[in-house]
């Protein structure tokens, strides 16, 4: 390989760099080699066949371009894998080391087996990291319907997998509102992967996964700490909202790209997509959403009722006198909306009521014992890109006029009526807001906003303008 290719292989970097930017960049493409150049083959290589497999799928002809630019003869792009498989790290000693008590924990971490690793995260594998599991969270009382059969599939896909099988959705992110059955679904996949007995899975919560990073810090044992976590094979994180601290992110991140790249499985669960998790660094929000991102939906009306009647089954199985009418079952599903777990509490309410009382449960009894469970219902809730779609619309122009630096006039007065609705219809922040129109500064949305409310107190068309936009993004 002469000198000129590597200075070749340089100036195709920095165009992927260009072209990709540099978080995408850095997780796809930092260790990317040139092996060398022959007749119209440019030969590359990676560590891993993950990093193989992706940049096949979704990057190769955007390599080929970029050689191209620089050097018209190469024809096609050869990838390979310079080490197919990561080691796993070895086990720290037992004894005689300067952490003994801490050392002793991460054996028994390590050593791991699937029968054995349930029982273990809820005992002493607490102290680094690992959550307790609720028995009653499997795929067998799951239960699918519209809004949820995508996650449902993908995680049955992850938990199926054995240790070697290609990793399909890496990592694989859940969002949902609170009480959907991201935690449900999160859980079962470690309870089947354990009991499997082939893969060591381990379940955290990002408040779990903090507190045992600090904990290390703290100790002089975050080498062992870890080490022991990229020895699993399914990482399960549930509540990434919380992950908060700039170093426990850019260990997280660490973790994450290590799993990833050996071909381990990571699987995640949070209340909002990667894009909108503003706390995240740019490079943790980047890898997140370069997996499969799923969103568990509402629960529909029947949803609800097969989730009830699973319930109600479920408890006469140690309650065999318990007994719930079926007009009883369809009145909670029509009245409480919100979340599967108020449809709980009001079943346990009359589990309650009818243990204590020995009368049988009524439709009359139920309207009273749940009344303060029943919420108003709640205003669609609207997304920034809901709000791009919209305006482009109506004013005939494309998302990519208004994520844009173009400054005609008639994409300006678009850009700063959508950056005003993002502003009054959404929780997102000026800053936000400004990454999600092209990355502009805060006081550019700041500057949009106040444009518009001055103008709609005076312009009664651009107010009934906006007033309309608001109906079509609400309804």
């Amino acid at each position: 390989m002469t000198s000129t290719d590597q200075e070749r292989w340089s100036r195709v970097k920095g165009r992927l760099r260009a072209e990709v930017g540099e978080d995408v960049f850095l997780s796809w493409f930092a260790r990317m080699d040139l092996e060398g150049v022959e007749s119209e083959t440019a030969r590359l290589s990676v560590p891993t066949r993950f990093l193989k497999s992706w940049i096949q799928s979704h990057y190769h002809e955007r390599v080929l371009s970029c050689w191209q630019a620089e050097q018209c003869s190469v024809r096609r792009i050869e990838l390979t894998v310079r080490s197919a498989a990561r080691p796993l790290p070895p086990k720290p000693k037992p004894a005689g080391h300067d952490n003994g008590a801490y050392d002793a924990r991460v054996l028994k971490f390590d050593g791991l087996d699937g029968r054995s690793l349930s029982s273990q995260l809820n005992g002493g594998l607490e102290s680094l990291g690992g959550s307790p599991l609720d028995p009653r969270l499997t795929f067998e009382t799951f239960v699918v319907g519209r809004s949820n059969t995508l996650a449902h599939a993908a995680a049955k896909e992850v938990a199926a997998a054995r240790r070697g099988d290609q990793v399909m959705f890496n990592p694989l992110y859940v969002h949902a509102g609170v009480g959907l059955g991201k935690t449900h679904l999160l859980q079962a996949v470690t309870w089947a992967g354990n009991a499997a007995g082939v893969r060591r899975v381990l379940y955290l919560t990002a408040e779990k996964f903090m507190y045992g990073f600090v904990s290390a810090l703290k100790t002089q044992t975050a080498l062992a700490f870890k080490e022991t976590l990229r020895a699993i094979d399914v990482l399960v994180i549930d509540d990434m909202q919380f992950l908060q601290g700039k170093s426990t992110q850019a260990e997280f991140c660490h973790t994450l790209n290590a799993l990833i790249d050996s071909g381990r499985q990571v699987v995640i669960a949070s209340d909002r997509p990667p894009t909108d998790l503003e706390s995240l660094d740019d490079r943790v929000r980047s890898r997140l959403a370069g997996g499969l991102v799923v969103e568990m939906g509402p629960l529909g009306e029947e949803l609800r009722l097969q989730i009830l009647k699973s319930r109600a089954t479920a408890v006469r199985s140690m309650y065999p006198c318990f007994e719930v009418p079926e007009s009883v079952l369809l009145f909670i599903a029509q009245a409480i909306t919100h979340n599967g777990r108020d449809l709980e509490g009001a079943l346990n309410r009359l589990l309650a009521h009818s243990k204590l009382t020995g009368q049988p449960v009524t439709l009359e009894l139920a309207e009273r014992e749940v009344r303060d469970l029943i919420r108003p219902q709640e205003p669609k809730r609207v997304k920034i890109e809901d709000i791009q779609r919209v305006v482009a619309r109506q004013y005939n122009v494309s998302r990519s006029d208004l994520l844009s630096s173009r400054r005609t006039a008639n994409v300006v007065r678009p850009r700063q009526v959508a950056m005003y609705l993002a502003k009054t219809l959404t929780l997102r922040s000026l800053p936000e807001i400004g990454r999600r129109f092209g990355g502009r500064d805060h006081t550019t949305v700041l500057h949009a906003v106040r444009k518009i409310e001055h103008l709609v107190g005076n312009d009664t068309s651009l107010a009934d303008e906006i007033e309309l936009l608001k109906r079509q993004l609400q309804e």
